[in-house]
């Protein structure tokens, strides 16, 4: 038991206020930037305090700055994200309750090799194998498609992995009463281990989402359209490069409406994600 002590609480919320502090000024200073003139941005010292023109620059960022080289804005990116984002994560939980399934309750020869096989491969993760990825994505007509974005990022073997340890604790007795009653396998899964895994399911649904929305590598690649840009590589392709002059305060605006998505993920699913983390009766 630790003693409640005045001076050890003073120190431990010090701390914790300190490194809020370090977190979210950068974030506090990409807002201010976002409500001031690129030419007052560029200025030394950078304005601390909001400015004056909060709306017309997100009102650039959202419905076109020109910074792309065409039409396509903020809005139009945003939803390629979210389509990519909800793909991803709908898909990885979805396979990874099937396969974890299949791999706790199910007979099949090679059953344990199949499962080691699936977790080896979280050993290579994308970054390794991106470029015979690549190439069967390309093969197959996928580039600048939702396909190619997402299928290939679907599969997950951290997720089968914690879905197969949950359902090991799972009481045998809920299979024999399952069986008693006459419910089958997909009965029984659907009826009895997703309600069961809910819990999981959330705090999955809250990191797979972040993870889908934040990808910028394999978009990078796959994408040459740009009709189907993610916000990520639209906030890139704003940062002009040699000596072309970036508007920093549309960039800002871009990156903190490219923030408000997962954070409201966050948000609304907080309870559900903690409970799903800690709780240990699922």
């Amino acid at each position: 038991m630790v003693d409640r002590n005045p001076w050890l609480n003073f120190l431990s919320h010090a701390v914790l206020l300190l490194g809020v502090a370090i977190v979210a000024f950068p974030l506090y200073l990409a807002l201010v930037a976002s409500t001031h003139t690129a030419q007052a941005i560029v200025q030394s010292p950078m304005p601390l305090l909001p400015g004056a023109h909060l709306w017309e620059n997100y009102q650039a960022a959202l419905f076109g700055s020109g910074k792309l080289g065409s039409n396509t804005n903020v809005v139009h990116m945003m939803w390629v994200s979210f389509v990519v984002a909800m793909v991803i994560t709908v898909g990885k939980i979805a396979i990874s309750l099937l396969s974890a399934f299949a791999i706790v309750y199910f007979r099949f020869p090679f059953k344990m090799l199949c499962f080691w096989a699936i977790f080896v491969t979280l050993m290579l993760p994308v970054e390794v194998r991106i470029l015979p990825t690549y190439k069967v994505v390309a093969d197959l007509g996928l580039l600048n498609s939702y396909a190619g974005l997402t299928l290939p990022l679907i599969a997950s073997a951290t997720a089968t992995f914690l879905f197969r340890q949950f359902f090991l604790t799972v009481p045998d007795e809920l299979v024999e009463a399952a069986r008693m009653d006459g419910a089958g396998p997909m009965r029984f899964f659907i009826d009895v281990l997703v309600p069961l895994s809910r819990t999981s399911i959330a705090a999955l649904f809250v990191i797979q989402f972040i993870y889908g929305w934040n990808q910028y590598l394999w978009p990078l690649l796959m994408t040459t359209s740009e009709d189907m840009y993610p916000v990520v590589i639209g906030i890139k392709r704003m940062l002009a490069g040699g000596e072309a002059a970036v508007d920093w305060n549309i960039v800002m605006a871009t990156a903190i409406i490219a923030m408000l998505p997962p954070t409201a993920v966050v948000i609304l699913m907080q309870k559900w994600f903690v409970k799903g983390l800690v709780d240990t009766e699922k």
